[in-house]
This record gives C-alpha cells, structure tokens and sequence, in this order.
C-alpha cells in the first residue's frame, strides 16, 4: 500500500465579527492525517484518519464538515464521493466495493466555504470470487431464501450448510439434546450447538443418511433421503474431486498447483481465532474463501459436549470407513492449518452438512 506522509498545517487568517475581539485576526489551522486503510476484503474496507485544528479568535459559527472522500482517480476531492465522520480519531467503513479495483482516498474538512484535504492513500481490494454464485428455487434455507451455490468443474455445490429439521418425505429428524441420549443414537438427530438455538444445527451422520429407526440401520433400501430432490450429501470421492479441481485451479493460498493447501480458499472470512501460522485459515481471515465456499467454523458435537467453535470448519461425507463400520469420514478445516485434512470419526459425532447436486 503507497502512502504519502503529508501533513497539513494551514494557517488561515479571516477577519473576526465579534464584539470583543473586533479587529483582530482569525487564525485557522487544520492538521489532517490520512492513515493506512485496513480490513481489506473483496468489497468493504476500513477508512482511518486523524483531524485537529488549531484556532485563536475565530467565529466558532462556521459550517464544518469533515470525513474521508474516495474515488478511483488520484487526488479525491468533495466533488467525488463523500463520508462524513466528526471527531478527532476517525474510521468508518465502506461497503460494496468493487473487487480487485485501486481506490485513493483523503481525510478532508471544509470550513467557511474553505476545503483542506490530508495525504493521499493508495489500497486496492482483494480479488472477487474466480467462480459465479447462482441461486435456485430447488435448494430452499431455514430462511426460505434459495441457498446460493458455485459450480465447480463438472460439481455445482451449495456454499451454505443445510439445516433441515426433516427428511424430504416430511418425516421429521428429532432434535437431541441430552447428552447420553445423544451418545448412544444409532438413528437420525440432530442438535444446536451448545442446545443453543441462536446457533447453528449439527447432525450426526445417521441423519445424513437417512437412518431413522433400526430397520432403516440394517436395510438401506429402507432409509428415507436427507437432501431435497435433485440433490444428495457428497460421498468421500466427491470431496476429493472437489479438493482436487480448487488445487490444480491455483486455490493454494500460495498460488501452487500440487499439495493440498486450499484451506483459506475455502473458509470464510468470519468467525475464525487467530493464527500466525503461515497460509492459516486464521491468519488474516481476510484473504479466505477466494473460492466462496464460505465453510464456518461452527464447532462440533462430540461425547464430552460442544467444541471448536471458531477453530474447526467440520463437515460431514455420506462414506462410511470400511474399515470401521462405526465410523464415517469427513472434511475438516482448521484455524492452524492451510489444508483440508480427511479424518475419520463416530458417527454420532454432530458435524455441519454440505450438499452437492445430482449429475
């Protein structure tokens, strides 16, 4: 980011109208400090600045304004977009900007029909998402909004986690929140995090299944469908398809194409702990989820309670461990990582859900 440090100290000389000081001149001096813009994202960032004057026997009936102006030529003035913000220490925010765009900006004051701009400061936001966000009315959110998905190669994904409370057919998924209850299900469930319903849901993997009582355990013909019609949970293979185009496309938060390091491509830019970890999901969360996946570090459901919110993106895959009938893999992103790891774990385990449309 350029910077060019250029302090203003004008002395302005004006004639004061008042009684008591009739005759004497007015001194107006404005010091204005344009700072280095900071939590940069494809479309939003943060304006800072600092605005003092100095003034002796001046008429305090001026009209001031003050703020940042911003445009997309160099040497913004009041004649290109304006935000006002009052005080001496002063940072706003701006949104909906346009990805990968150079903006320059200025503090700036106006009094008395008089204008006084700070330094100059160069920021381009970050780069848009490499893949269009579509929407349809086959995938519907608690909301009732159509959850936004992105294709990707021959896949086209929902970037949104589900948070069904029922199986297509209507039958309703049980909410569990009891722990021991909870920890020896061989059935469908599911919970808030924490039992907290302003959190999101999390579903065991018999859920996703579609698993709603013993004969549907032992006989899959039975099991009922957890996604609405035309779409299904992703199998192992179908993440490893998916892992594989993001790396090969320069989805590594280095720009390589070998080696799995897609993790910050694929979380989002909220919600995560911090990292210093070179090419972490938490380190400058900023730069995640260049290829709008959005997965939340929403936390888990484990035997001993609720964990890893804010550090663990985990979702579930419909695969079972052939291995290991009890258990069941997925994908997990961390806050300490730049990859997506492939465990395998319980099934009664309550991880996230994504789905994935049908060929």
């Amino acid at each position: 980011m350029k910077k060019l440090i250029l302090l203003l100290f004008i002395p302005l000389v004006f004639t004061c109208s008042s009684d008591d000081d009739e005759g004497s001149d007015c001194v107006y001096q404005p010091t204005i400090t344009t700072d280095d813009v900071t939590n940069i994202t494809e479309s939003s960032a943060t304006l800072n600045g600092t605005i003092s004057v100095f003034s002796e026997n001046c008429n305090s009936n001026y009209n001031t304004q003050q703020g940042f102006v911003y445009a997309t030529e160099t040497q913004p003035t009041i004649n290109d977009t304006q935000v006002f913000v009052y005080g001496t220490s002063i940072n706003t925010t701006l949104e909906n900007l346009e990805p990968d765009t150079t903006y320059y900006v200025r503090s700036f004051l106006t009094n008395a029909g008089e204008e006084f701009y700070g330094n100059e400061v160069e920021f381009t936001t970050n780069e848009g998402l490499g893949f269009e966000v579509i929407y349809g009315n086959d995938l519907i959110n608690c909301d009732g909004e159509p959850v936004p998905r992105i294709i990707y190669g021959n896949q086209e994904w929902a970037v949104q986690n589900a948070c069904n409370t029922s199986y297509r057919d209507g039958t309703p998924i049980p909410e569990v929140s009891d722990a021991t209850q909870w920890n020896s299900l061989t059935t469908g469930a599911w919970s808030y995090y924490n039992n907290d319903p302003t959190k999101p849901r999390l579903y065991n993997w018999y859920a996703i299944m579609g698993i709603y009582d013993a004969a549907s355990l032992s006989d899959p013909s039975l099991r009922k469908e957890f996604a609405p019609v035309g779409w299904h949970v992703p199998s192992d293979t179908e993440w490893t398809i998916l892992e594989e185009y993001l790396i090969s496309s320069g989805y590594n938060y280095d720009g390589t194409t070998t080696g799995n390091k897609i993790g910050k491509a694929m979380a989002s830019t909220t919600g995560w702990g911090v990292s210093t970890i070179e090419g972490a999901v938490g380190n400058d969360p900023s730069l995640n989820n260049s290829s709008g996946f959005n997965a939340l570090p929403v936390g888990i459901r484990v035997p001993d309670g609720f964990m890893v919110q804010g550090n663990n993106a985990v979702i579930w895959t419909s695969t079972e461990n052939e291995d290991n009938p009890n258990f069941a893999w997925y994908r997990n992103i961390g806050v300490n990582r730049p990859n997506v790891i492939r465990p395998n774990n319980i099934k009664h385990g309550g991880w996230s859900v994504r789905l994935v449309k049908n060929d």
